[in-house]
């Protein structure tokens, strides 16, 4: 079992930065990927980023260029930098991880907003 808490939304303006922490917790040796899922108002949840044990990542390409996902497996943390932010960015961030066995454990989200 995974518990997953997350920290670090608000409020920011067009341009600004955010950097966004997810703290994994109970058998982290089951932790395979993670990654940061964004679910806009009224949208479908899309995936951001995700970063792999050895820290290969992919990103969404909305974000590309703008967003950093990195991970520090001595503190079982993931984070997201977030940079040049936009007003489209808005809405809720979940974590995520999946387990060697495929299994898909989420964080309680953390609302980011925006300010045009």
């Amino acid at each position: 079992q995974v518990q997953l808490v997350e920290s670090g939304g608000g409020l920011v303006q067009a341009g600004g930065s955010l950097r966004l922490s997810c703290a994994a917790s109970g058998t982290i040796s089951s932790i395979n990927v993670m990654g940061w899922y964004h679910q806009a108002p009224g949208k479908q949840r899309e995936l951001v980023a995700t970063i792999s044990r050895r820290s290969t990542t992919n990103y969404g390409d909305s974000v590309k260029g703008r967003f950093t996902i990195s991970r520090d497996n001595a503190k079982n943390t993931m984070y997201l930098q977030m940079n040049s932010l936009k007003p489209e960015d808005t809405g809720v961030y979940y974590c995520n991880v999946k387990t060697w066995t495929n299994y898909l454990y989420w964080g309680q989200g953390t609302q980011v907003t925006v300010s045009s």
